[in-house]
């Protein structure tokens, strides 16, 4: 059986915080830098009235990883993989918020992607979804995942300075990443382990630091034509 995963949209995947630090102060970017300094209260209101009024403002956020994106399509079409992407954004004017994130994932190479916009608990929608993983960047998200469905959770930190965030999400057996490459190592590593273990692998934490990679992975670019290897098969 192939695997079911969920990534959170915004702070996985797209970098929100920088774009939405912008538009606290009606420009068009910021250093990513200047962004992890906190908002004033009344930035934060003007932000939200802009994004709101912005046409397709969710297409214009900058993606943290682009190569990985293709990667991770290139992984779902290899493995089979069930990719969900799960984002409570707000609406803005323009498209619905599911075409504007579909029509992002897809110009940076995720093609026909599943995108939920999910208001509720990520524990519920896991639950529902019957996934395996969820990759957030909330730890409270990946709280209600571990505690509310049989699947597991990592959690993205990608300030190192988090350290105290992270020992608390091992201790509760949620894995700790720091980017969506790192996630993916972990998740081809998990390929062959736990869609065999479901209901036996109860912490993600004990098998989490023995992730290993074999072989090489798919073009970054899945544009490139070339076919998808069967999977007996084994590249040259």
């Amino acid at each position: 059986m192939s695997l079911r995963v969920g990534f959170d949209l915004d702070g996985v995947i797209a970098d929100f915080r920088t774009a939405f630090a912008a538009a606290s102060r009606g420009e068009a970017s910021v250093d990513p830098i200047e962004a992890a300094v906190g908002l004033t209260e009344a930035e934060i209101k003007r932000a939200w009235k802009d994004v709101s009024a912005a046409h397709n403002w969710w297409t214009r956020v900058l993606p943290y990883e682009p190569a990985q994106i293709a990667r991770l399509y290139a992984l779902a079409r290899r493995h089979k993989w069930e990719v969900f992407f799960l984002t409570k954004r707000p609406g803005t004017a323009g498209d619905s918020v599911q075409v504007q994130s579909q029509w992002w994932l897809e110009q940076h190479g995720y093609y026909l992607p599943s995108v939920l916009t999910v208001p509720g608990s990520r524990g519920e929608i896991a639950n529902g979804l019957r996934l395996d993983v969820v990759v957030d960047d909330q730890q409270l998200n990946c709280v209600e995942v571990i505690s509310a469905s049989s699947a597991k959770a990592m959690l993205m930190l990608r300030d190192p300075a988090l350290r105290q965030m992270r020992d608390h999400a091992m201790s509760r057996g949620i894995g700790v990443v720091s980017s969506l490459e790192e996630s993916l190592n972990v998740l081809e590593g998990l390929q062959d382990v736990l869609p065999h273990r479901r209901g036996r692998l109860l912490r993600l934490v004990d098998w989490f630091p023995g992730a290993k990679r074999d072989g090489e992975p798919l073009p970054l670019n899945p544009r490139i034509e070339r076919p998808l290897p069967a999977a007996d098969s084994t590249e040259s």
